[in-house]
């Protein structure tokens, strides 16, 4: 039995069979497939869809604190349960201590994990070609954050 996965790259094969051209996005094989009645949402695809369109707007917001300050409204924190990685949504305005202190954290990570591919991806590229002038880059953002206010 073939996986979802490859019954979803089993779709280009027949789309290509079906003679439409190629190169071709992945929304052109969509339409077609969803228009030969050879993939329709599965209940749990629409969950997922409105899940992750949520999850979207929920980045999206923002508000004014007491302050002025533009700041999200929404935080989300990773937690696992029972061997599976949840995403818990909490409004900074009412969100409990720890919510917003493991959210925090997790954001900061993300933001290293950033920097560590950046660091790499430059100092590749720096190692490729030595003849020309070395990129810079500077991983100390306190200058950045007090202009930024």
């Amino acid at each position: 039995m073939a996986t979802y996965s490859e019954q979803l790259q089993r779709l280009w094969t027949l789309y290509e069979e079906d003679g439409e051209p190629t190169p071709a996005t992945a929304h052109d094989v969509a339409v077609w497939a969803i228009r030969k009645r050879l993939w329709h949402p599965r209940p749990s695809d629409l969950a997922d869809q409105c899940a992750e369109e949520l999850s979207r707007a929920f980045r999206e917001e923002y508000i004014t604190d007491a302050k002025g300050r533009r700041v999200r409204a929404k935080h989300a924190a990773r937690v696992t349960k029972d061997g599976k990685q949840f995403s818990f949504w909490a409004d900074i305005r009412t969100a409990p201590r720890p919510h917003m202190e493991l959210a925090f954290r997790q954001r900061r990570n993300q933001i290293v994990g950033d920097c560590r591919q950046l660091k790499r991806d430059v100092d590749s590229y720096n190692d490729a070609n030595p003849k020309l002038p070395q990129i810079p880059m500077l991983y100390d953002f306190t200058d950045d954050l007090s202009e930024a206010g």
